[in-house]
C-alpha cells in the first residue's frame, strides 16, 4: 500500500468527456455523463476484500524493500478456501490479490524473474499463490481482481524506465492471460514519485486480454480512469460523493473505491498484535460512510505464516457479515399500502425495478403510506444509474402533526445512500427529490429501526 503520496494512477478506455463533431470539441456537463456497463455491474458489487501475503508476512515487516530472500516465504498450512469462507461470510462480492507488493517479491511463477515463489521452498517452488487463490475465491462466489505494484525495489531493471515497463508489462500480459477473468486491476503509486510510466501501453496489454476490467487509480497523475481513490485510508467518504470528477477539464465517469484494513493502521499480518483488529462497531461505521455515502468498500485481510486468516480475524468477519445482515435485512417499508405500482418498485428490494418521476420533470416526490406507523432511525436510498446520476438535493420526511416534518436534508445519493437521524414514528414517509438534472429514478427506498442496536 502506499503512505502519504497521492499517486495512485492508470485507467481503462471505457468513454471519454467530450464529443467531437467536424473536428469541433462539444463540451460536456458533469450530469450529462453515463457509466459504462462494467461500472454499474462493478459498483453493484459494493465491498470487496483486498489480500496482502507475502515475505512481509514471514518478517513483521510491513514494507519491503527488496533484499529478503525468497527461502522465508513457505507456509505450512495454506489454505485460501478458509480465507475465501471468511471473506464471503462477511458480505463480500470480490477479492483483489495483492500478486506483486512493492517488495518485487512475486505470488505466480512468472517467467520474468526468479524473484518468486519459484524460488522459493513452499511447494518445492512448483506452487502458484495467485492461482490458488482466484480458484478458491471463484469456488465460494466471489469474483477475483489483482493487484500489481508498479514501484519495484528489488528488480534492477527499475532504474531503466523502459527495460522496466518491458518488463512490468510483460507480468501484466501473465496475470491477465493466466487466470481467468479479472474484475477488477488495482494499482498503487507508492514510491513513484518523480517516476512516469509507459501509461498507454499499460493499458494497451490489459486491455487487450481484459476489455471489461476496471481499473483503480487515483485521480492525481492521470485524467481518465475507471474508479478513484477516496483521498486517504480511513474507510470513509467524508464529502458529497458525485461520481462523476473532472481532472484538468477531463471529465468522466469515475466513482470512488475506499480502502482501509481489517487491522489499523497495517495491512500485512504481525505477530502479537492483536489489539490492532478493529471493532464490528468501527467496521460497520466504516461500511455505512463508504458504501452508505455512495462508494466502493475496500476492506484488507492479512493470512498469517502459516497461511491462513487468523481465527480472529476470520471471526470478525462472520461478526461483521451477520450485523450488517440484522442492520440492514429487514426494510420497514416493504409492508407498505399498495396503491400505486411506481412507488412499489422502489420498495421491493429487486436491484432491477426502479421508481421513476414524472417526465421531463427536475423534482418530485416518493410517498409511502403504512398501514400503522412505524419508528424508524435509518434510510438507505439508491439511484438508478444507467442514465447518470440525477438527484442534486434531496429530503426525507415524515408526516406529523398535519404537516412534513424533514428529517434529512442533503444533495448526493448515488449508488447508494444510507442516513441516520433521531428515531421518529409516523404512518407517511416522503423521498423528496427538491433538485434533479433530469427525471430521478429510485432502484431503493429503505428504512430501518437500528437505535439500541450493536452496531
Amino acid at each position: 500500500m502506499r503512505r502519504g503520496w497521492n499517486g495512485r494512477f492508470l485507467s481503462g478506455l471505457l468513454g471519454v468527456a467530450a464529443l467531437t463533431l467536424n473536428g469541433a470539441a462539444l463540451a460536456q456537463n458533469a450530469v450529462d455523463i453515463k457509466p459504462s456497463p462494467q461500472q454499474t455491474e462493478w459498483q453493484d458489487l459494493e465491498f470487496g476484500v483486498i489480500l496482502h501475503f507475502d515475505t512481509n508476512t514471514f518478517l513483521d515487516r510491513e514494507w519491503g524493500d527488496g533484499t529478503a530472500s525468497p527461502q522465508v516465504f513457505n507456509p505450512t498450512q495454506f489454505d485460501p478456501d478458509q480465507w475465501m469462507k471468511a471473506i464471503k461470510a462477511s458480505g463480500a462480492k470480490y477479492v483483489v490479490m495483492v500478486a506483486k507488493h512493492h517488495d518485487g517479491f512475486c505470488l505466480w511463477p512468472t517467467g520474468q524473474t526468479d524473484y518468486s515463489i519459484k524460488q522459493s521452498p513452499w511447494k518445492d517452488g512448483k506452487g502458484d499463490v495467485v492461482g490458488e487463490v482466484a480458484k478458491a475465491a471463484r469456488a465460494n462466489g466471489l469474483k477475483f481482481g489483482v493487484y500489481l505494484s508498479p514501484w519495484d525495489r528489488h528488480d534492477p531493471r527499475y532504474k531503466d524506465p523502459v527495460a522496466y515497463d518491458k518488463y512490468y508489462n510483460a507480468e501484466l500480459e501473465e496475470l491477465a492471460t493466466h487466470y481467468g477473468d479479472l474484475v477488477e486491476f488495482w494499482l498503487d503509486g507508492a514510491g513513484s514519485t518523480g517516476r512516469t510510466y509507459n501509461f498507454p501501453k499499460i493499458i494497451e496489454t490489459l486491455r487487450t486480454y481484459q476489455p471489461n476490467t476496471i481499473v483503480f487509480a487515483d485521480t492525481a497523475l492521470f485524467e481518465y480512469g475507471d474508479a478513484r481513490w477516496a483521498g486517504d485510508e480511513t474507510g470513509k467518504i467524508e464529502y458529497q460523493n458525485w461520481n462523476v470528477i473532472d481532472r484538468h477539464g477531463y471529465i468522466r465517469w469515475r466513482p470512488v473505491e475506499v480502502d482501509t484494513p481489517l487491522r489499523k493502521l497495517h495491512w500485512f499480518w504481525h505477530p502479537n498484535d492483536e489489539a490492532s483488529l478493529k471493532t464490528v462497531d468501527e467496521l460497520l461505521d466504516s461500511y455505512e460512510n463508504s458504501v452508505g455515502h455512495g462508494g466502493q468498500w475496500m476492506l484488507g485481510v492479512a493470512p498469517d505464516n502459516r497461511g491462513l486468516l487468523p481465527d480472529s480475524d476470520a471471526k470478525r468477519l462472520r461478526e461483521l457479515g451477520a450485523a450488517l445482515r440484522q442492520r440492514y435485512g429487514n426494510n420497514l417499508l416493504k409492508e407498505h399500502v399498495r396503491t400505486d405500482e411506481n412507488v412499489s418498485r422502489a420498495l421491493d428490494g429487486d436491484p432491477d425495478t426502479f421508481w421513476s418521476a414524472p417526465a421531463g420533470s427536475h423534482s418530485a416526490t416518493l410517498v409511502v403510506d403504512m398501514p400503522t406507523p412505524i419508528t424508524f432511525d435509518h434510510a438507505l436510498t439508491m439511484e438508478w444509474l444507467t442514465e447518470g446520476q440525477q438527484v442534486l438535493q434531496y429530503r426525507i420526511e415524515a408526516w406529523q402533526g398535519g404537516q412534513w416534518k424533514p428529517l434529512v436534508s442533503s444533495y448526493a445519493i448515488g449508488h447508494k445512500k444510507i442516513d441516520q437521524f433521531a428515531p421518529v414514528t409516523a404512518q407517511r414517509i416522503r423521498l423528496n427529490i427538491m433538485t434533479s438534472a433530469g427525471e430521478a429514478r429510485i432502484r431503493e427506498f429503505q428504512v430501518f429501526s437500528l437505535d439500541g442496536q450493536t452496531k
